[in-house]
């Protein structure tokens, strides 16, 4: 094989994978482009059920709060705002009611901002003494900024969770009491919304998300979905079983609430006993640690100074 067949198989070669290149971008470039397009079919079907929040994002921006929003809303469709607001954020999002697109782009800047100025601040505090010490103050401050906001987060979410399930058998009374009065599935929920939502502060939210996706022409089983799943609670996802079945077949709710009712109650009894019997356990670990020191003193303080009187008049007497 001389030189020229040597060349000519290394164009072909190089020519070959410019066309598996290109070919390659081609479709990296059409998967992208269907990607767009579903997230803006996506961001036009939740503008339906929240037409204030997105009211407001679709407003040109006045301040310099709502202009950095609107930047950081930019960058939510790209491969780094979908790696810094994965799906499982967007669920911690929804749980905090905060999953708009409002919601989602002061996550994003809150990460971006704070894996930037801690590693910095690190910098300016921490001695840098070499190599390891910069890099473990890079590393720190980057999974810091990183975490931080998924973790007030997960505070607040966790938070709302404890105040619905607290809430959750309140609400199923009240259900009770009105379809025991003849309102329908509707009109008790649209009750609940107006007159209780100082009382049932998170579930009323819920309720409010629900009605409006209703009234958007969702199913009532469409529309129950985010009420049933949002908190990960079993007991919710069964309320909103039953309401969705109550709207189809119809039939008479009053017995099974108040039997579901009933359950709950036992249960956070159950729950409560629990805790007290934790509390109990702990609580006998405080004592022992700050009561038997002083009890000591007291019962065998008398006898302890009578054996160093002895001892000490033995010694002078030596």
């Amino acid at each position: 094989m001389n030189s020229t067949q040597h060349t000519l198989i290394i164009l072909a070669v190089l020519l070959l994978a410019s066309a598996l290149l290109l070919m390659g971008g081609a479709l990296l470039a059409r998967a992208w482009r269907l990607k767009r397009n579903l997230a803006t079919i996506d961001e036009k079907i939740a503008s339906h059920d929240r037409p204030a929040a997105t009211a407001n994002i679709s407003a040109k921006p006045t301040s310099w709060r709502d202009q950095l929003v609107a930047a950081g809303a930019g960058w939510l469709d790209t491969p780094l705002g979908r790696q810094l607001v994965a799906e499982e954020d967007r669920h911690l999002l929804d749980q905090c009611n905060v999953n708009d697109m409002r919601g989602r782009s002061l996550f994003f800047l809150a990460r971006v901002v704070l894996a930037v100025s801690l590693p910095l601040l690190g910098f300016l505090l921490f001695d840098r003494g070499g190599w390891l010490s910069l890099l473990l103050i890079l590393f720190f401050g980057i999974a810091l900024g990183y975490m931080l906001p998924k973790w007030i987060m997960r505070s607040v979410a966790h938070k709302r969770q404890r105040l619905a399930a607290e809430e959750l058998p309140l609400l199923i009374d009240l259900l009770r009491l009105l379809q025991g009065v003849g309102l329908s599935v509707d009109q008790s929920l649209h009750v609940i919304e107006n007159e209780f939502g100082n009382v049932l502060t998170v579930l009323g939210e819920e309720l409010a998300i629900a009605s409006r996706q209703y009234s958007t022409g969702r199913s009532r089983e469409q529309s129950m979905r985010r009420f049933s799943t949002v908190f990960d609670n079993e007991d919710l996802h069964a309320v909103s079983r039953l309401l969705v079945q109550v709207e189809h077949h119809g039939g008479a709710v009053q017995e099974p609430l108040k039997q579901f009712s009933e359950r709950i109650r036992e249960q956070r009894k159950l729950d409560m006993r629990e805790k007290i019997g934790k509390l109990t356990v702990k609580m006998t670990g405080v004592m022992v640690l700050t009561l038997l020191p002083g009890l000591l003193v007291i019962t065998g303080g008398v006898g302890f100074l009578a054996v160093i009187r002895a001892l000490s008049r033995m010694g002078a007497s030596a």
